[in-house]
């Protein structure tokens, strides 16, 4: 018997911008008639009017309560800023509605904990966007480490840029540089990438941590004011991975001239390096080289092609339908393959521990 598709009720989702628009309806739509986006709910009922009727969608809903109830919608995707989650993740939880709610699943551990809690009594499929899991490329390196490629794993190393959180913004995005947002540069573009790096590597045993604003304030470019600034710029740790190899991590504010993402994974029988145009694993496309054995340089060791045939070009687009392939198959099947609320949790709890080290 043909599958019916899944009916997808999103909050937070505008047709001409944002992340929703630009890498979650791509996902779907390059999944065929496994889902189906049938609604929305934003902030006001106009602007949910707005964009059902810009996408073509059978229902614009009053509110995020109206949307978690109807019978029209199976999934409840959560795309709005992080001090929203916890109230409509439990909505749609509550409601008996299966989720994937953007990383951070909380803004801070003990919200994490409680959406876990909750998703698991109601029994129902509950996915986080760490989708920098399932990128090809991620899923390419965790296979080479698997098969001895470098051998045993001495050292990985990695510095990134935020691309964010250095002195200038604009007005949509000042709420990333108010650290009571849980929308730090810690939380999102590190945690997306370390989530990434012990799917490869393993684990992360012990981390000592120090953080730095290197600007105490930030303008913003499309007002012209200046406004104060709490999260930090510079963010640095060190520790060991759970199988003793040394773990050293510099995440910086802003982007650079040089190499805005380097990762490199040293062993006894080789090295691998990673290189990106930002340092969000997550939504950037991931560059691959190594070098074993007798080699003296670098080579191309990307995924074959066909792991990128049929799917969005873009790999902030490919990476999200990888958890959305992963989601429709646990809603399907019963399995548990897509990144989880408890699986958030777990990071969640690494990046609390980095920020009771760095305070």
């Amino acid at each position: 018997m043909e599958e019916k598709p899944i009916r997808v009720g999103f909050i937070g989702l505008n047709p001409d911008s944002h992340w929703a628009a630009t890498a979650h309806i791509p996902a779907l739509a390059s999944l065929g008639d496994k889902f189906k986006v049938v609604g929305v709910a934003n902030s006001s009922v106009e602007s949910a009017r707005r964009t059902a009727e810009a996408m073509n969608l059978p229902h614009a809903f009053a509110s995020a309560e109206e949307l978690a109830h109807s019978p029209e919608v199976d999934l409840v995707v959560v795309t709005v800023k992080v001090p929203h989650h916890l109230e409509l993740v439990t909505t749609a939880l509550e409601a008996g509605k299966h989720v994937y709610c953007e990383w951070p699943l909380g803004n801070g551990l003990a919200e994490a904990r409680r959406l876990a809690e909750l998703a698991r009594a109601q029994g129902v499929v509950a996915v986080v966007g760490t989708q920098a899991r399932v990128a090809p490329e991620i899923l390419h390196l965790k296979q080479l480490i698997a098969d001895g490629y470098v051998g045993t794993v001495l050292s990985t190393s990695l510095i990134g840029s935020g691309g964010n959180w250095a002195g200038t913004t604009s007005d949509d995005l000042y709420y990333l540089y108010d650290a009571r947002n849980g929308a730090t540069m810690e939380m999102i573009p590190l945690a997306h990438t370390l989530a990434a790096l012990q799917d490869v590597l393993g684990g992360i045993d012990q981390v000592s941590a120090r953080t730095l604003r290197r600007y105490e304030t930030v303008r913003v470019t499309d007002t012209g004011e200046t406004r104060p600034k709490t999260a930090a710029d510079q963010v640095m740790l060190h520790g060991t991975l759970s199988d003793g190899a040394a773990l050293a991590v510099h995440y910086r504010g802003g982007v650079s001239k040089g190499t805005n993402l380097l990762w490199e994974i040293n062993g006894t029988e080789g090295d691998i390096q990673v290189t990106a145009d930002l340092g969000h694993a997550q939504l950037t496309q991931l560059r691959v080289k190594g070098a074993r054995g007798d080699d003296q340089t670098l080579a191309p060791l990307m995924p074959d092609a066909s792991e990128y045939q049929g799917k969005p070009h873009t790999a902030a687009a490919r990476n999200v339908a990888g958890v959305y392939a992963r989601l429709y198959q646990d809603i399907t099947q019963g399995s548990r393959t897509a990144p989880s609320f408890d699986d958030a949790v777990a990071l969640h709890e690494l990046m609390d521990a980095i920020e009771r080290s760095a305070r």
